[in-house]
């Protein structure tokens, strides 16, 4: 017998998602994505100076505020035809790069860990035990007896009082656990440092950005930040020398506590080896530029695309292929929703007077989602860390292929592991190692510079409207924690006439296209096993893996649209 559930909003997650499901001999066979908030940044921008379109883009999301600025200015610069100088090009490798870095720590712990750890049980374990096992897999120093026993004590006085505080509401005790007490102590225990780390690793956006979040420093043609020895006001040797402390407290812990931890808990749930591949086509626009000459091929994270699952034949990304469509989304297009545009010809058009939230059940043979659904030569796409790390792997980047194969090897695992939910959530950690170690480099590099007098931050050239040709238009990408992000931009007579941004989620969570096919988020869920339709823990792994950024509650129904149970925000 079919059951129908609905997980809505999705939690843990930064926007408004839901998911619905049809689930049939315990497994999802049918599923639907929706974002039911709309927010229409992009309509607001028309109009205005592209120089500060920046300021605005930062406002899509209040987690991914760096990645808008940066996406934003390199179409401008794309525009304009600006290039940057070397010192611009290494600061934001280094305020970009340690993005990354936080938000994928934040993301295993404090997003998506709890769907493999249960909590309740690290009340259960013994701290002499859990010590043991810690100090067995890392050199962490901070794993000895009285340290878990201490984070058991403070889980038993939330507990005791009949409140988790900020563990209160989740699935504990759920058949799907496997973890035993020690593994779940040892991992709530870093779960409450990787809150005490992230405050301080950040600060390095302070340093180089004034402000966390929504950076100030970015700037069409370089940064607003000097570079000189000599200013109090300026990156000096103080603040390179803090930095370096920074960043090297950042490797200290991935190396240390994020990936035995990733190994530890992965090593208990092979089997979402096999579970979780979706559209298995997959798309990076590549990142981190190693010069500056501006050239594609010389990225730290190349740009490529793979289609159905071929490593071996990786693809040039080529901006003119990407198209969006509105067929099953809350949208109109001026010559019809059955056809794709290319965002420079995107339309954010509300015009759509059907059926729209709230709403019982989706309209799922309509309309169903503010998300539109993004295609690359009309085939769905999945980007993010696994894509970055697939993309990287078939090009033969040797950083990459080790690490991956370090990571498999531990597992027991081979490639056709990383199709999967198990493969997405250790791409990131691969990810995360890459760039905490890479950072020192350009840090570094930075350093150099500065020694040898070349201080240079910003290109003015053609930073006056009067210098711009009378239309111009541009698109500029950055690889977002989660995945490819693009913005694309028309000028004419020195404003923005239209201005679209196709952001990781858009591209993951959208819904099905003209053709009928799933979206990323859709087609991972197809297969997953359901143990209790009450409690659709498993849902949530396969949809954290992709680290949505689209509420704060999650309401479980029926396959009458009766609900059976409410579940607060964990």
């Amino acid at each position: 017998m079919a059951t129908k559930i609905v997980v809505d909003p999705v939690t843990r997650i930064e926007g408004h998602l839901r998911i619905e499901a049809q689930i049939e001999g315990g497994r999802i066979v049918n599923a639907w994505s929706s974002s039911t908030a709309f927010r229409g940044i992009e309509t607001i921008l028309k109009g205005r100076d592209p120089r500060d379109a920046h300021h605005f883009t930062q406002r899509f999301c209040g987690v991914c505020t760096t990645v808008h600025s940066m996406a934003s200015i390199r179409c401008v610069e794309d525009a304009l035809k600006i290039r940057i100088p070397d010192n611009a090009r290494l600061i934001r490798n280094l305020i970009m790069a340690i993005q990354n870095v936080q938000d994928h720590v934040i993301h295993f712990y404090h997003l998506h860990a709890l769907d493999w750890v249960d909590i309740v049980s690290a009340l259960q374990a013994d701290p002499a035990a859990t010590a043991k096992l810690a100090q067995s897999i890392s050199d962490w120093p901070n794993s000895g007896v009285t340290h878990f026993r201490t984070v058991q004590e403070r889980i038993r006085a939330f507990a005791g009082t009949g409140r988790l505080g900020p563990f209160q509401n989740a699935y504990w005790g759920h058949s799907a656990y496997r973890l035993p007490p020690e593994a779940n102590l040892m991992a709530v225990a870093h779960y409450l440092e990787a809150l005490e780390w992230q405050k301080d690793i950040i600060k390095i956006h302070a340093i180089l950005g004034s402000k966390n979040p929504h950076p100030q420093t970015f700037l069409v043609g370089g940064m607003a930040i000097p570079v000189d020895p000599d200013s109090q006001n300026a990156i000096n040797a103080d603040k390179i020398a803090h930095i370096g402390k920074l960043l090297k407290q950042a490797r200290t812990f991935v190396e240390q506590v994020y990936i035995p931890d990733l190994l530890a808990v992965a090593s208990f749930y092979k089997e979402w080896a096999g579970i979780g591949g979706g559209v298995g086509n997959f798309l990076a626009c590549g990142d981190f530029p190693m010069d500056n000459e501006g050239g594609g091929d010389n990225l730290y994270f190349p740009g490529g695309v793979i289609l159905g699952k071929d490593l071996a034949n990786v693809m040039p990304m080529e901006e003119d292929r990407i198209t969006e469509y509105v067929t099953n989304s809350w949208y109109t297009y001026a010559k019809g929703d059955d056809q794709g545009l290319h965002p420079f010809d995107g339309e954010t058009s509300q015009k759509y007077t059907g059926p729209k939230p709230p709403y019982q059940w989706l309209d799922t043979e309509g309309k169903y989602s503010w998300v539109k659904s993004p295609r690359y030569q009309d085939q769905p796409m999945e980007v993010g860390p696994l894509a970055r790390m697939l993309v990287a792997y078939g090009r033969g980047h040797q950083e990459v292929r080790d690490t991956v194969s370090f990571v498999l090897g531990k597992l027991g695992v081979g490639p056709e592991a990383l199709f999967s939910t198990l493969g997405r959530t250790a791409a990131r950690g691969i990810e995360t190692l890459l760039l905490a170690r890479k950072s020192e480099l350009w840090l570094n590099q930075l350093a150099d510079n500065m020694g040898r007098g070349i201080l240079e931050v910003h290109n003015g050239e053609k930073w006056e409207p009067a210098t711009w040709p009378v239309e111009a238009r541009g698109f500029g990408f950055h690889e977002a924690p989660r995945g490819a992000l693009g913005h694309w931009v028309r000028i004419e007579k020195g404003l923005i006439v239209n201005f679209q941004a196709v952001v990781p989620s858009t591209w993951n969570a959208g819904p099905r296209d003209a053709m009928g096919q799933m979206g990323p988020y859709e087609a991972a869920l197809i297969g997953t096993p359901i143990a209790d339709p009450e409690k659709p823990l498993e849902i949530l792994r396969t949809v954290h893996s992709f680290d949505p950024c689209l509420a704060c509650a999650v309401h479980v129904l029926d396959g009458r649209g009766t609900e059976i149970i409410r579940v607060r925000a964990l």
